[in-house]
């Protein structure tokens, strides 16, 4: 499940007021998801200071580790430090706490280093592991923080769920659903998704543009290779995620089909409550929950990276064929 970084920071908050602070934390997103201001707001929370004050010089509490060599990567000798910051006490018995910005771009040899922090944290320490593409972090580290994944930045992925809303609405209206009109729903959803992708790529390839013209200077070669490589694989999971939040969109109405085949009021989509009710009458319950387990089928069938648009096709024609 993936918060806001509001929603995030009020559960932080009810932790540290119960003192049920983690010692790490993985916090995931998008680029402007508000990666940033979630670690700000949980170092003040628990040093007492104003979130604006964080970043700044005053802030003798933190310690910040980011890319900063020509590879754009961040280097053991940066996490030795971190580790000797950490060890000092703190005045006042404040914690101290390290904030790793793109924590996916950690050298092997730094990952392992940092691991050692991880399994032994210094007393009264608090670690925050900030990552756009948390997938490529080793296992070990991954297993020692909890993960904080936040939601988009952005309003596309309301703005696609709405459309693929608006394709409910359409089937509802139909009498007789069809092999036909099945084949017609797939396509509609593979043209959203054809529109996510475009518009992720078209995103990264401007982000990767602007990264190459603010470090040609000061990077190697195999920094814009590797950054390329990470785009690349951004784009995939940024994709992945958006088109989970439809295929669970889908999970919500048939779940307010079953609602209505129950007799239950509530509706998870209010706005398509009168034609849910409508289809759930031409449905048994039994007919109902099978469609379901289809979807879930869907489901398994994309995370395992089979043929997307034959897994849909396939998955709808026994979804929303007659």
């Amino acid at each position: 499940m993936a918060f806001s970084p509001e929603a995030a920071l009020k559960f932080l908050r009810r932790a540290h007021k119960q003192n049920r602070l983690a010692h790490a934390y993985l916090i995931s997103g998008a680029p402007g998801s508000g990666k940033r201001a979630l670690a700000a707001g949980l170092a003040g929370l628990v040093n007492d200071v104003d979130p604006s004050e964080v970043f700044s010089a005053r802030a003798r509490e933190v310690f910040i580790a980011e890319p900063e060599s020509k590879s754009r990567r961040i280097v053991t000798e940066q996490v030795r430090n971190l580790e000797h910051a950490l060890h000092l006490r703190a005045a006042d018995g404040r914690r101290k706490v390290a904030i790793i910005f793109e924590a996916d771009r950690l050298q092997p040899q730094a990952a392992n280093a940092f691991l050692k922090t991880l399994e032994e944290p210094p007393e009264n320490s608090l670690l925050l592991l900030l990552s756009s593409l948390p997938e490529v972090l080793p296992d070990t580290i991954l297993s020692r923080c909890i993960a904080i994944p936040l939601t988009s930045p952005d309003t596309e992925s309301s703005k696609e769920q709405d459309e693929l809303i608006e394709l409910l609405r359409t089937t509802t209206a139909e009498n007789r659903w069809s092999i036909q009109h099945a084949y017609r729903l797939a396509q509609g959803l593979q043209r959203l998704l054809n529109g996510i992708r475009d518009e992720i790529k078209s995103k990264n390839a401007d982000a990767l543009k602007a990264e190459e013209a603010r470090y040609k200077n000061s990077t190697d070669g195999t920094w814009l290779e590797e950054r390329e490589d990470y785009y690349k694989a951004l784009t995939e999971s940024l994709y992945v995620q958006r088109r989970a939040r439809l295929i669970e969109t889908l999970f919500v109405w048939w779940s307010d089909l079953l609602r209505a085949k129950s007799g239950v009021d509530q509706r998870d989509l209010p706005g398509l409550k009168k034609e849910t009710k409508n289809v759930a009458a031409r449905f048994t319950t039994a007919e109902i929950l099978r469609r379901i387990r289809r979807l879930e089928e869907l489901r398994d069938h994309l995370n395992r990276n089979i043929q997307e648009a034959l897994a849909i096709e396939v998955a709808f024609l026994k979804i929303f064929g007659s």
